[in-house]
């Protein structure tokens, strides 16, 4: 009889709980994408690579010409001078390729400082929702895999609407 009542007593006590879990999903991506200001983070990004590519550009065109010079002039070296050369260009090279790898890892830090603010924002306007319709948790759409999600709990328009933000018209 004991354990009747402690079953019947946690079975009443789970479900009381899970009453009061409300979950919601948002499509953040989606958000951030028509952020006004992402467009600008994009220009900027631009910008910002654009710089980095002139920059590589420069040394690749040094490269490229010192190993047309090598090759033009090669016969007529002696084994000593080809040695010190083909070392420096194999440095040339390896140099050329570590800026080519420091520019892409630049490229993604520049890109997530740029975006900072806008999930700062995003964040803050979610909590918000969250916290005036009583969500408990709310999941993100974008590489989850949801079997099922009910529109009603999604509040991807909600926090659109707290940040000022107009949806585009879509075409059919």
């Amino acid at each position: 009889m004991k354990v009747k009542i402690t079953i019947l007593f946690i079975a009443f006590l789970s479900s009381f709980s899970l009453a009061q879990t409300k979950f919601g999903t948002i499509d953040s991506d989606y958000i951030i994408n028509i952020m006004p200001e992402s467009k600008i983070v994009v220009e900027r990004s631009q910008a910002y690579g654009l710089k980095l590519d002139s920059s590589f550009s420069i040394k690749m065109k040094d490269y490229q010409d010192r190993v047309k010079d090598f090759r033009e002039k090669e016969k007529e070296m002696g084994e000593l001078m080809k040695k010190v050369l083909i070392e420096e260009l194999t440095a040339l090279e390896k140099d050329v390729k570590l800026y080519q790898e420091n520019g892409n890892k630049l490229m993604q830090l520049k890109q997530s400082e740029l975006m900072r603010p806008l999930y700062n924002k995003l964040n803050a306007a979610i909590s918000e929702i969250a916290k005036q319709n009583g969500y408990s948790h709310v999941f993100t759409k974008a590489g989850n895999q949801f079997a099922y999600i009910d529109d009603a709990f999604d509040i991807t328009k909600l926090v659109t609407e707290k940040l000022g933000i107009k949806e585009p018209e879509i075409k059919e």
